[in-house]
C-alpha cells in the first residue's frame, strides 16, 4: 500500500516537468524579445550592448559576452542606472527579473 502511494506521488511529480521546461523557455523567450525589443517607452537593451545569443552588437554599452553579469549584477544596473545607462525603474518586477536572468545565461555568468 504504501509503495503504490509513493508511485503514484512520483509519477505526479514527473508528470510536472514537462510544464517545468515549458515555464523555462517560455522565460527564456519573454527575456530574449525584452532585450532585442525593449518596452516602450524605454530603449532595448540591444540597441547599446552586444549579446550573441541575442544577435546584438551594440556598442555603446559593454559588451555582455565579455562581462558576464550575474542576474544581480544587471538587476542593480537596471534599478538604478550605471554610467550614461539610465535606471530601468517603470518595467515591472517580472520584467527585471525575466530579463536579468536571460543576460546572465545568454552571456554565460559564472
Amino acid at each position: 500500500m504504501r509503495f503504490r502511494t509513493l508511485a503514484a506521488a512520483g509519477l505526479a511529480l514527473l508528470s510536472l516537468l514537462p510544464s517545468i521546461g515549458a515555464q523555462a523557455q517560455a522565460s527564456a523567450d519573454d527575456g530574449r524579445k525584452l532585450f532585442v525589443d525593449g518596452v516602450a517607452p524605454l530603449p532595448a537593451c540591444a540597441l547599446c550592448h552586444a549579446l550573441k545569443k541575442a544577435g546584438a552588437s551594440g556598442q555603446i554599452g559593454p559588451d555582455l559576452d565579455d562581462l558576464r553579469p550575474d542576474a544581480d549584477r544587471v538587476e542593480k544596473a537596471m534599478r538604478n542606472g550605471i554610467g550614461p545607462m539610465p535606471s530601468f525603474k517603470t518595467l515591472t518586477e517580472v520584467q527585471i527579473k525575466t530579463l536579468a536572468a536571460y543576460v546572465a545565461a545568454a552571456a554565460g555568468a559564472p
